[in-house]
């Protein structure tokens, strides 16, 4: 039988080439904290408490940006609704487990380690709940410990990071690393098609208002594809 303490090795090693994405996006989120005079606390601090990546550094630049509150809360609302969607595909996984411990893996979420681990899941399905939890908690404590990191470096280095080195330019690539292989089919092509068109077409719009427009794009044609243009599958019976 595997030891225990291999599921969460296992967790750590897969996440592993994914690490080094998380450090310039923590950086520039702890940045950007900085330079919307955010005191020590509320810059690293927001980093333990909200966890949340992109939805994080969006809220932080809408405070700088002196938006108003709805506009940020429905920012960060919008930009996490993908999370709702992890927990739906997780849930049946971690049905067995205690209320702290799912609670917990919930916190922990990430897109990577969703990614990781329903791949993983998916893959064998002779693995027991606690095992799935134990690999789960692998990689994600792993990605919490270098976002904390790496947000409080960019916190403490703020301004003297060099525009040239561009670190925003790690943000999309990052993700795109997750969205790309999770393209599989016409309708979610489409849908991260023209979601990307719109943000694009739409980023000049004020408080981030093209994201709003871009998802709601892309849902609206992933969903018109998989009605419409998709084939249905035979009822069991049919011909």
């Amino acid at each position: 039988m595997k030891p225990a303490t291999g599921d969460y090795v296992e967790g750590v090693r897969v996440m592993l080439p994914l690490l080094p994405g998380a450090v310039p996006f923590g950086m520039i989120a702890g940045a950007v904290a900085a330079e919307a005079k955010f005191g020590a606390a509320a810059g690293i601090g927001q980093s333990i408490v909200i966890y949340a990546g992109a939805a994080q550094l969006a809220s932080t630049q809408l405070i700088a940006d002196a938006a108003p509150a709805l506009i940020v809360v429905l920012t960060g609302l919008v930009i996490n609704l993908r999370f709702a969607m992890y927990s739906a595909s997780l849930a049946p996984h971690f049905a067995g487990l205690s209320l702290r411990r799912r609670a917990m893996l919930a916190y922990l979420m990430t897109d990577q380690s969703y990614a990781l681990g329903i791949t993983r899941y998916t893959a064998d399905s002779e693995i027991t709940a606690r095992a799935k939890a134990r690999f789960y908690l692998g990689g994600a404590i792993a990605m919490w410990v270098v976002w904390l990191a790496a947000t409080a470096a960019g916190f403490t280095l703020g301004s003297r990071v060099p525009p040239s080195w561009s670190l925003d330019f790690f943000v999309p690539l990052s993700f795109l690393a997750l969205l790309v292989p999770g393209i599989r089919d016409r309708a979610a092509g489409l849908a991260a098609v023209t979601g990307a068109t719109v943000a694009v077409a739409a980023s000049g719009l004020p408080f981030n208002l093209g994201l709003f427009l871009a998802a709601a794009c892309g849902i609206a044609a992933g969903y018109f594809c998989e009605t419409r243009w998709t084939p249905k599958k035979p009822q069991q019976g049919e011909n």
